[in-house]
């Protein structure tokens, strides 16, 4: 029994001496209190800067989306004006098509009456020219009326000589 007992503290002693070594194996690989304590104030820094992003993440995330709605706004603002301005310039271009329209009416109204008149003018032309014939003819008339008259009237003096000098010496 003693023997026994003796083989049983000595089996408990080699497995005391193994937990032991296993104890100081696993104590050697632990990290030391004030490194660990260390650890967890580089740790609770570590979140609170972490917090603090979050937080500065937060905010620049709802100034961007306020940012983005007065964008927005304004680009609405803006669509609605080019939309306002492109029906004024619309109308404006409506209301210019309608003034040509009438201009060009106008015009082809003027231009029928030009016509018209381009014909008028040649036909007075063309009765001018048979006016200034007929002048013509009438002055070569007038001309050979004139000739006449003075061929008569030099007649009518020579007669009225030769009367003259033939009556008195008839009276005689």
């Amino acid at each position: 029994q003693l023997l026994e007992a003796k083989a049983n503290l000595s089996l408990a002693q080699t497995r005391h001496t193994l937990q032991l070594q296993q104890a100081k194996a696993q104590m050697n690989n632990m990290v030391p209190k004030k490194q660990f304590e260390q650890l967890q104030i580089s740790l609770r820094e570590e979140q609170c800067k972490a917090q603090q992003l979050q937080e500065n993440f937060q905010q620049q995330a709802e100034q961007a989306r306020r940012q983005l709605v007065r964008t927005q706004e304004e680009h609405e603002r803006l669509l609605r004006a080019a939309v306002e301005q492109a029906e004024g310039l619309e109308h404006n271009l409506s209301s210019a098509e309608a003034v040509l329209a009438e201009r060009a009416a106008q015009l082809k109204d003027a231009q029928a009456q030009l016509s018209k008149n381009k014909l008028l003018i040649e036909d007075l032309r063309e009765e001018n020219r048979g006016f200034a014939m007929a002048l013509q003819v009438a002055e070569l008339k007038q001309k050979s009326t004139e000739e006449k008259n003075q061929l008569l009237e030099e007649q009518a003096s020579a007669l009225k000589q030769l009367i003259g000098k033939i009556t008195p010496a008839s009276l005689s």
